[in-house]
């Protein structure tokens, strides 16, 4: 069972940053309802992304972009799940 883990900080870096720094962050005091949206953007997104390819024929495809659309959907799928989790947290 998950336990409440208070934030360290109010911002929380998204866990897609690839430096030590992050620049990226979600502020932990924001509205649940402010940080569903954000949530519900993204995984949106990534949502149509992944219907627009199973529409596609993959013959017309370029290997090559392969690695962009899987980043893509990571990066939106990463920050959707960090977002859920924040305004989860705030339920406790």
């Amino acid at each position: 069972m998950n336990t409440f883990e208070p934030f360290e900080s109010r911002y929380r870096p998204l866990k897609s940053n690839y430096c030590d720094n992050p620049v990226l962050v979600i502020d932990t005091d924001a509205t649940q309802s402010d940080l569903l949206n954000a949530a519900e953007q993204r995984m949106r997104a990534a949502t149509d992304l992944l219907e627009t390819l199973y529409c596609l024929c993959f013959k017309q495809a370029d290997v090559k972009d392969i690695p962009n659309i899987i980043n893509a959907l990571y990066l939106l799928m990463q920050d959707g799940c960090d977002l859920l989790e924040v305004a989860k947290q705030q339920i406790k």
